[in-house]
């Protein structure tokens, strides 16, 4: 019996971390889910990493509930988790395109760099219709934003990856400031879908020529 109340409480805890809008600000909402006692971490009003949720000043745009919350991604596979998620809408359709979907749900252990709608607006609108329609392209882009390993926060601080693509990818940072590639910002990180963990960052990554 003892056992059996240790191992539902961690549980529920994980069940609570995982879930949790680390920057959505809908505080009721999770205090109404923790029950009396519980000791499940919440992040801090910076947006700084704590016990592993997720972190950033973007993730206040995921939503607080259903499929393409934090909670609802944790439960499925990354590129079926994208797809429910307002803010990836370009990547996903851009993943659809190079026929990539089957590949990523089907993957273990990968981690994921996803752009924001925002960053895939950076590129002019004429580059980005042609790399869309060359798929060959368009599949050495969306590969190079994929590690073949899931990496946490801190591995990010001076990471040297190699990415599906071929290529490596360097990262750098600490705390709840990290830059990926040359350029690209973290903006909502360590969001656990069931076979990935993604970073969403703020610009596209070019692999290199």
């Amino acid at each position: 019996m003892y056992r059996n109340r240790i191992v539902a409480g961690v549980l529920a805890a994980t069940a609570l971390a995982t879930g949790a809008a680390a920057c959505s600000g809908d505080d009721k909402g999770d205090a109404a889910a923790a029950p009396a006692g519980s000791s499940a971490p919440a992040a801090s009003p910076s947006g700084a990493p704590s016990a592993g949720g997720p972190f950033g000043p973007a993730c206040s745009a995921v939503p607080a509930s259903g499929k393409g919350s934090f909670q609802g991604m944790a439960a499925d596979p990354v590129a079926t988790a994208a797809s429910n998620n307002p803010v990836l809408s370009t990547l996903v359709g851009a993943v659809k395109k190079a026929g990539l979907v089957d590949t990523l749900n089907s993957s273990k252990n990968i981690t994921v760099f996803a752009p924001t709608n925002d960053a895939f607006k950076k590129i002019p609108k004429e580059t980005l219709d042609k790399v869309l329609s060359d798929k060959k392209t368009l599949t050495g882009i969306l590969t190079y934003h994929v590690v073949g390993q899931q990496v946490a926060p801190d591995g990010l601080g001076a990471g040297d990856f190699k990415t599906l693509n071929g290529a490596m990818l360097k990262s750098s940072g600490s705390g709840d400031s990290y830059t990926v590639g040359d350029d690209a910002k973290v903006v909502c990180g360590n969001v656990q879908t069931a076979n990935a963990t993604v970073y969403i960052i703020d610009s596209v990554l070019m692999p290199p020529k």
